[in-house]
């Protein structure tokens, strides 16, 4: 695999229709790898029949037909919950992975022929109440409007001391000290003050504060500075690409692309490893 193919797609919220764009596409044009960058359940409102016909009905159904479809061309699928998806169906998911349809990689690293693929779910305080999947960022702070991580709900138990687990140390844990040139990772938040981030807070206040309309992480645009990872993987703001009219963006010699979108578009962005500058974004 000296120039695999990678697809990403973020924040399909369990809709069917994203869903079937994505499987038609897959088994249309199968990559080498696919990761799916977190918010990918449902809420009620989008599926009939609840998380659990969701996870080991529709998808385990989906997924294992495409690989029966697709035999050998079957892709390494790479998977991160999101700010919206409840941690209480972890194993669920868990189990498709011990049938081989889908690779967790939360808190994990992968190596896919030369290159080395990594997951981080965590994001920054957000104002919605469930915190599976948020932590303080660099510092014990909670933008004006958001909720603290220790004051909303969780659906389990956290593994970490919420109160004192940031980003920034979560994500030095994971890499150490190696070299992240050929590796590429795969975010739920965005990095800070970038295209990527931009959310539609324009003219908000809270309690006559005004709100940072840049709401991706410090940590992670700090981690993307200092370590140059070959390319990352966002999602979790769907309206920063029309408000900025860019869905990708450089630090460095780091490539970053955001997938998320609005209504019932799918976004796919798909690149050359070799080359991630020259990815393409379909919508579909």
């Amino acid at each position: 695999m000296d120039s695999p193919r990678l697809c990403f797609v973020t924040d399909l919220h369990g809709k069917r229709s994203r869903y079937e764009k994505l499987f038609g596409f897959l088994e249309d044009n199968p990559p080498n790898i696919l990761l799916i960058g977190g918010d990918f359940l449902p809420s009620h409102v989008h599926f009939k029949g609840g998380m659990e016909d969701f996870i080991s009905q529709y998808l385990k159904e989906q997924l294992g037909g495409l690989r029966m479809r697709l035999r050998e061309k079957y892709p390494f699928i790479g998977l991160i919950f999101g700010n919206d998806d409840p941690a209480a169906y972890l194993e669920m998911v868990k189990n498709l992975e011990k049938d081989k349809l889908l690779t967790y990689l939360h808190n994990r690293s992968v190596s896919v022929g030369r290159y080395s693929v990594y997951g981080y779910a965590y994001v920054p305080p957000t104002p919605f109440r469930l915190k599976d999947w948020e932590r303080y960022d660099v510092s014990r702070y909670a933008d004006p409007g958001c909720v603290a991580p220790e004051e909303g709900v969780f659906s389990i138990n956290p593994e970490e001391d919420i109160l004192h687990y940031t980003i920034s140390e979560g994500l030095e844990a994971l890499t150490g000290r190696k070299d992240l040139s050929s590796s590429v990772f795969l975010f739920h938040s965005p990095p800070y003050q970038t295209h990527l981030d931009r959310a539609a807070l324009d003219g908000q206040y809270v309690d006559y504060v005004p709100l940072d309309v840049h709401v991706g992480s410090i940590a992670i645009r700090r981690f993307i500075e200092n370590r140059q990872p070959l390319a990352t993987f966002h999602g979790h703001i769907h309206e920063s690409a029309r408000l900025t009219g860019y869905w990708y963006e450089s630090i460095g010699n780091t490539f970053m692309c955001n997938a998320a979108t609005e209504g019932d578009q799918l976004a796919v962005i798909c690149m050359d490893l070799t080359n991630p500058s020259k990815a393409e974004r379909i919508i579909l």
